[in-house]
């Protein structure tokens, strides 16, 4: 009956929060805020690789990045285990399958915290349940984690671990405790970690603030020590894959340290429905939770002891979001620049159990006084500060005062029923209150997302129409709806946001004139013929943009493009002075005219040799022209420049900014018949460009140099989920080059000879060829997966022979239990029970 009755008030508390959320978001606007740009996405990939109509697999994404990685992807964006099953809704409805994924993880949270909180200390279970709705709407999710799934794990991970940790100190469920770590740490490693740290310290103030024999709590803390070791080892696929992932990835761009926001600033992060201002840790947890965890403080019932322990821990945790060198405790490191605060559901979570350590001791009137003068003496610090809104006053206002008479009924006599079930439903009402207003005022704050789902649609329609995959690409560029479009649609191209996007990928996409934004971590499609050729780009969406409504896409069809295995003649020379030069070198042939660009007017450059050119700022502009052959096509490649570029009749504004934004290669025009392409350049600062940032593509040129590569690459080009095959010209020499990022952990052999890792061209995977060959095979296996399974699999069977020994260990104390007391004695099973229980 007991159990039966924990599971109700534990899913009742899931459903509160849960439908607290939706009626929020609904109310707000926003389902859920920000959720479009990569959640959904992946999502849309995800979906496309269960029904089997993804081109790669778990190990190799084929649509982004032009082939890049996955697994560790997989592993960061969508291992919470509610994405799977969104799989059975239809492909386009991926902003309601985010949004299922986000209610399911907040109802599996919250209940999991209501379960902990009565591990805790004991209490009425309906107050336990409305206690972990603040943790389940804290702010952080609202703000935050309800955008990303991935993150939101991290709600989940909290309690779990904390039950994991109870289980430590009562000496129970080792093996139990191990694959809970081992489901945390497989959801997210990110919040896995933050959350790991958050229930080493709920251990430590459990350990010490119960009075227990040292040697118990040298064994609590081996087991504590143990269990989490053995479940971090049982998650090694994904821990050592992400590790090494990380390695190589593009490294995020340079954070400034924390700057000074003030005591008042982040007090006011406390407060319900506070938000915008200066970027801080959103740890609100509604006013009852605010007002209980002030009064612990004030409450004698609850041991001293305990109560210095939960203040100093808190005390400990808020401190460390305020200094930088404490930050990076928390996130490794480095500190996110996505968000500095991501760690800021752990604060909400130990607030929340420390306020229900001071519920379930019965909050008596000093203590309910002591909470409310504390939260004032917070508002009075708060006020004026940007995030405070005029919700804020009236929920502290109304909200304080209904829940503080809430609080002082609960307080007599406990034979008062009517008393105490008119103090719960007050409370129930405030807190549901309080979560949908503050739910509804901070996504509704959030920008929408302008995405037409019709546009997507149509667009996904027209790519799927136009596939040629693998022999060629369907490219879903320019990115018009959000940073992962090739996911979104199901294309082949070079766009790719990801956290472990290699440095390898956005080196050699940047390096070609794809331009990146977020320092890398963000490339984009080659847009222009020369760079689609090398990408055997066959077709690109013409027209997608995110007012496109349910306009139809038409496939516009580039010029001819080669294989995506082609083959460079021995003896091919690389050269890396330009953009220009390096699309020559990968394709074969001089297809530019690029010269040193002439001043000719305006403010005076300066060139500093090969690296390019220092262009004054002014509105005047400053000239440059460049003597190309006639009838060509000029292209301008301003790379880091932040400015306006006026050339041929065409001006357009360029927004680069070293080293987090890099511009593309962008079309002037077609080249005059005196052959001089003038260029007007209108700085915002002083600003860089190449040295050579003109180049014109001389006509029929790229045509001939396609011809010539489709003549000697492949005849046939199969790619499975992580492999390529390409069938050559017999007697082919020289140096196959796949149109694929060289990626560490791709390996290729030559007619079946033996297998070795590539030699890069410029970035792409090159394989020689020797004195002739007519085939070769390539895979990709992610670095340290082997290792990984591994450890995995030997930590498994560890778990299992404990699990074994553990169950054939207390089988003759079940056995005992089961005769009556006369066989009980006879049999000698009263001492072990009695010693067991």
């Amino acid at each position: 009956m007991g159990r039966r009755r924990e599971v109700l008030v534990c899913g009742g508390a899931a459903g509160l929060a849960a439908g607290g959320y939706g009626v929020a978001a609904a109310v707000g606007g926003q389902w859920p805020a920000g959720a479009e740009a990569v959640a959904v996405p992946y999502h849309a990939h995800l979906w496309d690789l269960l029904h089997g109509q993804a081109a790669g697999d778990l190990l190799v994404n084929w649509n982004s990045g032009y082939g890049a990685p996955f697994l560790a992807d997989f592993f960061a964006y969508l291992m919470n285990p509610f994405s799977w099953p969104t799989a059975l809704l239809p492909r386009d409805q991926g902003r309601l399958a985010v949004l299922l994924v986000t209610l399911a993880t907040i109802g599996l949270g919250t209940a999991l915290m209501t379960h902990l909180l009565g591990r805790l200390h004991p209490g009425p279970r309906p107050l336990r349940a409305l206690a972990a709705v603040g943790y389940g709407l804290c702010a952080w999710v609202l703000d935050v984690g309800g955008a990303a799934p991935m993150w939101l794990w991290g709600l989940v991970s909290l309690p779990l671990l904390g039950l994991a940790a109870d289980w430590c100190l009562r000496e129970r469920h080792w093996v139990a405790g191990a694959l809970c770590v081992a489901l945390a740490w497989a959801g997210n490693l990110y919040t896995a970690a933050l959350a790991t740290l958050a229930a080493g310290l709920l251990f430590a103030v459990r350990l010490f603030a119960d009075p227990r024999p040292f040697r118990r709590r040298v064994r609590a803390t081996g087991r504590a020590v143990t269990m989490a070791a053995a479940g971090v080892l049982l998650a090694s696929p994904a821990l050592f894959v992400a590790v090494l992932a990380a390695r190589r990835a593009q490294p995020e761009s340079p954070v400034d340290p924390l700057g000074p926001s003030g005591v008042g600033a982040h007090l006011a992060r406390l407060l319900p429905a506070t938000h915008g201002g200066p970027r801080l840790p959103d740890v609100a947890i509604g006013v009852f939770g605010l007002l209980v965890v002030c009064g612990l403080p004030f409450n004698r019932r609850v041991r001293p002891r305990e109560r210095a322990l939960w203040c100093a821990a808190l005390a400990l945790v808020a401190a460390g979001f305020v200094w930088t060198p404490t930050l990076l405790v928390w996130h490794g490191p480095v500190i996110p620049v996505g968000g500095p605060y991501r760690v800021a559901f752990v604060l909400s979570g130990l607030l929340v159990l420390a306020g229900w350590v001071s519920l379930a001791h019965r909050p008596d009137p000093l203590t309910v006084l002591g909470g409310a003068a504390v939260v004032a003496v917070l508002a009075g610090l708060a006020a004026g500060r940007q995030p405070v809104r005029p919700a804020t006053w009236v929920l502290l206002a109304v909200g304080g005062a209904v829940l503080s008479a809430a609080l002082w009924l609960l307080d007599r006599r406990p034979a008062d029923r009517r008393a105490h079930a008119l103090a719960t439903w007050a409370i129930g009402g405030a807190v549901l209150g309080n979560a949908v207003w503050s739910g509804s005022a901070v996504l509704g704050a959030a920008p929408g997302d302008g995405v037409s789902p019709a546009a997507v649609r149509a667009g996904h329609a027209a790519l799927r129409a136009a596939a040629d995959w693998p022999r060629g690409r369907d490219d879903p560029g320019p990115h018009a709806f959000t940073p992962n479009d090739p996911l979104l649609l199901n294309g082949q191209g070079g766009g790719y946001f990801s956290s472990y996007l290699p440095t390898v990928t956005a080196l050699l996409l940047h390096d070609l004139g794809a331009g990146w934004t977020a320092g890398g971590r963000q490339t984009a499609s080659v847009t222009e013929p020369v760079g689609q050729a090398l990408f055997g780009v066959r077709t690109h969406l013409d027209g997608a943009g995110p007012d496109a409504s349910a306009r139809a896409f038409t496939p516009v069809r580039a010029a001819a493009a080669p294989p995506l295995v082609t083959v460079l003649p021995p003896g091919a020379r690389t050269e890396t002075s330009s953009v220009w030069a390096r699309q020559e070198s990968l394709l074969g042939s001089q297809v530019y005219d690029a010269p040193l660009p002439v001043p000719a007017g305006g403010p005076a450059p300066f060139l500093h040799g090969t690296s390019g050119w220092s262009v004054p700022s002014g509105e005047e502009g400053t000239v440059f022209t460049a003597t190309c052959t006639p009838g060509g096509t000029a292209f301008f490649h301003g790379l880091w420049y932040r400015g306006t570029v006026s050339a041929l009749g065409t001006g357009f504004r360029s927004d680069g900014e070293q080293p987090t934004t890099a511009v593309p290669i962008h079309r002037l025009g077609t080249v005059p018949a005196d052959g001089v392409v003038r260029v007007t350049l209108r700085s915002d600062v002083v600003s860089q460009v190449p040295a050579r940032p003109i180049g014109c593509l001389r006509a029929g040129a790229l045509e001939a140099a396609v011809a010539r590569l489709t003549a000697t690459g492949a005849t046939r080009v199969e790619a499975g989920g992580h492999t390529v095959t390409a069938a050559l010209p017999a007697g082919s020499t020289g140096t196959a080059l796949l149109s694929v990022p060289a990626t560490e952990g791709w390996t290729c052999a030559v007619d079946g000879g033996r297998r070795a890792a590539p030699t890069p061209v410029l970035g792409m995977i090159g394989v020689p060829l020797g004195g002739g060959a007519s085939r070769i095979d390539c895979a990709f296996r992610p670095p340290g997966l082997t290792g990984g399974l591994t450890v995995a699999s030997a930590t498994a069977a560890v778990l299992a022979l404990v699990a074994v020994f553990a169950r054939l260990s207390h089988r003759p104390l079940r056995r005992a239990a089961r005769l009556p007391r006369r066989d009980r004695r006879r049999a000698g099973g009263d001492r072990p029970l009695t010693a067991g229980t």
